[in-house]
């Protein structure tokens, strides 16, 4: 029988560079590192409530589609996250995949010309050395995880993670946060279901084993010991909002049996923010509001976030404008620095 039975649908299969080769070619810095590890520590004394001072804001694009303007928007928002360290702990948004509901622009790490050439290898390694500069420019870094491989390349530069509203029912996803290094927030479901994310945090938490890559690129299994530094985002869902007082109430009485001091992060945009990005600072305002007056289980905040706002359509061959997503509409930079300023100003110092 010449015919045949496999890899019937698949034009072409070519090898990746392992996460070694181009962790070699794209080596962590001292400085990089430094700044991975203390703001990795940072976040879980807020989430374990250690720090009970301070929000967790993670705030930067929906996307990252052109290098230089995640670069410009990294100068701009390190002087912001000095200033007001004392009352925010500021990490910039680097997302590199974006998950699809059906098709479109998957990120660029898929595919970093925008032609639909899908140049996954070019992707990757554009990928870290973004993140590179980022976190050598001092401002740490937070990510989406999408694809399960992906963090072999690039894990080791990100101080926070989330898994989105389509892959927190994943058990794949499950698995992968359960041993990555860093904070992981499971975001509710698409329809806003709270327990797919509560059900996610009780199984990253455990050990698990299951089928990945090593630092060679070779298919591995892997052990993990289950990951401590886990919480929740509410995001909205079903065209409904979930950041008001009753729904953090309810997420916090559902992950009451983890321990987690703060367990909750709030993101201000998608449905609570009815996909209308600026009502981003309302919602931000009105949870602020409630930690202030003593829901302390609130960890902090999700904004997005560009130079300039609202989104623009991607159509290979039209010339973008500078500075403006391609993917969810975001606040311009002003706005953004505005409202970060606010956050910071309107926080009661408590009493030590």
């Amino acid at each position: 029988m010449n015919r045949p039975i496999d890899n019937q649908h698949v034009l072409e299969i070519n090898a990746l560079p392992s996460p070694r080769a181009i962790k070699t070619k794209l080596p962590i810095t001292d400085e990089a590192a430094a700044l991975v590890v203390e703001t990795r520590d940072a976040i879980r004394r807020i989430l374990h409530g250690r720090d009970r001072e301070r929000l967790l804001i993670i705030v930067g694009p929906c996307s990252i589609h052109d290098p230089e303007a995640a670069y410009e928007y990294a100068a701009r928002l390190k002087p912001v996250a000095d200033a007001l360290r004392d009352r925010l702990l500021i990490v910039m948004r680097t997302y590199f995949e974006k998950p699809r509901t059906t098709v479109g622009w998957k990120g660029l790490i898929n595919d970093p010309h925008l032609d639909g050439t899908c140049d996954i290898a070019t992707g990757m390694e554009l990928a870290r050395t973004i993140l590179l500069k980022i976190n050598q420019s001092g401002m740490p870094c937070a990510t989406e995880l999408l694809d399960p491989i992906s963090p072999q390349y690039i894990a080791d530069l990100i101080s926070w993670s989330a898994i989105g509203a389509r892959t927190t029912e994943s058990q794949t996803h499950r698995e992968l946060a359960s041993g990555v290094s860093m904070p992981v927030g499971f975001k509710n479901g698409t329809e806003g279901s709270l327990q797919v994310a509560v059900n996610a945090m009780t199984s990253a938490r455990t050990p698990h084993h299951f089928v990945g890559i090593n630092a060679e690129g070779q298919t591995a299994i892997i052990r993990t010991a289950g990951n401590p530094d886990r919480h929740i985002v509410l995001r909205g869902g079903g065209g409904k909002t979930n950041y008001e007082a009753e729904h953090v109430a309810k997420a916090e009485a559902a992950v009451a049996g983890e321990g987690i001091a703060r367990p909750i992060m709030i993101d201000c945009s998608h449905d609570n923010s009815n996909k209308d990005h600026k009502r981003q600072g309302l919602v931000a305002r009105d949870v602020l509001r409630q930690f202030r007056e003593g829901r302390n289980s609130i960890m902090g905040l999700m904004l997005e976030s560009n130079l300039n706002p609202g989104k623009q359509s991607w159509k290979q061959g039209v010339t973008l404008a500078h500075g403006v997503s391609i993917t969810d509409a975001c606040l311009g930079w002003d706005e953004t620095a505005a409202l970060l300023n606010e956050l910071a100003d309107s926080i009661t110092t408590k009493p030590a």
